[in-house]
């Protein structure tokens, strides 16, 4: 039944108004609608979208959250760092970044934050 149903992420946000500004002005996305006045949705490639709402628990996970498949990492983190990503270092068993970038036989990928908090990334696949 859910094998031909659309997936939706969903980020949550302590002030919905800075996590719309992050999406549009950082990641150059345009938000697609709302469900609320303490929610927005963004549309993605392919039928994909997510859902940021407010709430206070955001930016209390560890984890990665969202990310973004890309076949051009080196350039989609030039054009992010240029509008004011940080992307961050890890150095974790298993996992360390050099110039926020980890390279494996899978591919590449990089993390960064969003105003929230939340842990999002890039992913470029071999």
């Amino acid at each position: 039944m859910l094998n031909d149903s659309e997936i939706m992420a969903v980020l949550p946000a302590k002030d919905i108004n800075r996590a719309k500004d992050f999406y549009k002005d950082k990641l150059g996305l345009e938000p697609s609608s709302s469900i609320d006045p303490n929610s927005v949705m963004f549309r993605g490639g392919n039928g994909t979208g997510f859902l940021v709402y407010q709430t206070e628990n955001a930016g209390t996970a560890k984890n990665t959250q969202m990310g973004w498949a890309t076949d051009n990492l080196e350039r989609e983190m030039e054009e992010l760092r240029g509008r004011g990503v940080v992307f961050e270092d890890y150095d974790f068993p298993g996992l360390k970044t050099e110039n926020g970038v980890v390279t494996e036989d899978w591919g590449k990928a990089a993390w960064f934050l969003d105003s929230e908090g939340n842990i999002l990334n890039l992913i470029q696949r071999t």
